[in-house]
């Protein structure tokens, strides 16, 4: 049986962690950064760490199953 394609994107941009939650990025984050309507305290909160809803998980383990 051949092995499964990982998603190129989903690489990108999932990590698993040891209990096998899965981390994300926070979306927002690319521009528009100075005085267009993010203040400080949302820019800050945007460079913290996520993890994955747990109705998302099995799917993104799907595609990236060999990280």
């Amino acid at each position: 049986m051949p092995k499964i394609k990982t998603h190129s994107g989903a690489k990108k941009r999932f990590n698993l962690t040891k209990t096998g939650k899965v981390k994300r990025a926070h979306a927002f984050k690319s521009h528009l950064l100075n005085g267009h309507g993010k203040t400080a305290k949302r820019k800050r909160g945007l460079r913290k760490g996520a993890y994955a809803d747990v109705t998302n998980e099995a799917a993104i383990k799907r595609m990236i199953l060999y990280k």
